[in-house]
């Protein structure tokens, strides 16, 4: 991963040290010869989308692309999960399914360290590389799968609780921003001329839990359900689930999109404990415009992990493969995408000296518009 560019205007400038170290193949990849990736570099860091002409993803528009790089590269969970709680389990009270994944999780914990190396974390950064492939939308129900040409970027990561993050993502010279306060959740990126987009109440991202953060997923799978056994690439695993409430369907419904309902599985080892896969479906109503038929946009994603080593006495993964699909149906309408990203984590490290809440301000427009409203 490169963390520096050389300055090209002055001969005696220092290096650049990049907010988002990036992989050499995206930098050889930004122009023919070293002034014009010097060129697309510092439009970048300006937070100006780099002049691309790659196949990004086979989508249309600059803004195509970037909404694909948003759905699978800073997917958002739909409830708040309190990393500050105990992990023990109650078991009182309980169905047989729910006491089952209770003591799954216990199985979760002691694999990845232990309840006593979860407990003392108390923030993290990650830094890794993603590799991405697309399909074209296709007609129909059959299967779609992602092309063999690939973007290539890289992501930076801090979190101190699941709702305390900020996330800065490069792809193909394109960039996101995505963060919580704790109080409100924003996203920007680098094609957006008009202010950040408002996220709503704060929300964990969804990669923290792709075997980052063993906190969150502990005490997401803490309230869920086993709903029986999956064979995962030769792997034996129990599957838990969770649904969620209605209330928070409704509260992240709009006036024109009504949340149908999102489910969250995780498939754990039989034989090592630890998170082999997560998944999750979200369904969305658009609401009728005119005497319309309804439509529908269904959302897939699909992550396998791997790669599990000690970091600091916490056992995390460094490797696996995303993919999300899309598909939009109802009346003549019936479209499937589907987006792939391969992600390797380079760089992982808890309890960070110095990480104050400044580090996850939201842009000004979002922190004005907050204050306003209280």
């Amino acid at each position: 991963m490169r963390t520096l560019c050389r300055n090209y205007d002055k001969e005696d400038g220092l290096d650049t040290v990049l907010e988002v170290p990036i992989p050499e193949e995206m930098f050889r990849n930004m122009g023919a010869n070293s002034a014009s990736r010097w060129h697309q570099m510092r439009g970048l860091m300006r937070a100006q989308a780099a002049d691309n002409n790659l196949s990004m993803l086979h989508s249309k528009t600059n803004n195509e692309f970037v909404a694909l790089l948003k759905l699978v590269g800073s997917p958002l969970l739909p409830f708040q999960v309190h990393s500050d709680q105990p992990f023990t389990a109650h078991f009182n009270d309980c169905s047989i399914e729910a006491s089952k994944a209770k003591y799954i999780v216990q199985q979760y914990v002691a694999a990845c360290g232990g309840p006593a190396a979860l407990s003392q974390v108390n923030s993290m950064y990650a830094v890794g590389e993603v590799k991405m492939a697309g399909s074209e939308m296709h007609q129909g129900d059959d299967s779609v799968r992602a092309g063999k040409s690939t973007e290539v970027g890289g992501f930076v990561l801090w979190q101190k609780n699941p709702d305390l993050w900020c996330l800065e993502l490069v792809v193909s010279g394109y960039k996101i921003s995505a963060g919580s306060d704790g109080k409100v959740g924003w996203n920007e990126s680098s094609t957006q001329a008009s202010p950040a987009n408002r996220g709503g109440p704060p929300r964990p991202l969804r990669r923290l839990f792709q075997g980052l953060d063993p906190r969150c997923t502990a005490h997401l799978f803490l309230e869920a359900v086993c709903t029986g056994e999956q064979n995962i690439n030769g792997e034996d695993c129990f599957v838990l689930k969770v649904e969620t409430d209605a209330n928070i369907l409704q509260a992240q419904s709009s006036s024109n999109t009504e949340v149908r309902h999102h489910t969250i599985w995780g498939y754990f080892s039989h034989r090592t404990g630890l998170l082999v896969k997560l998944e999750d479906k979200k369904l969305v109503k658009m609401k009728p415009i005119k005497g319309n038929d309804a439509a529908f946009w269904e959302t897939t994603i699909e992550t396998t992990v791997g790669d599990y080593r000690y970091i600091e006495g916490l056992n995390i993964a460094h490797s696996g493969t995303t993919t999300a699909t899309l598909h939009r149906y109802g009346g003549p309408i019936n479209h499937k995408r589907k987006i792939e990203e391969t992600w390797t984590i380079e760089e992982v490290d808890f309890n960070i000296n110095g990480l104050s809440m400044d580090c996850f301000l939201p842009p000004a427009d979002i922190k004005k518009e907050h204050h306003e409203e209280q």
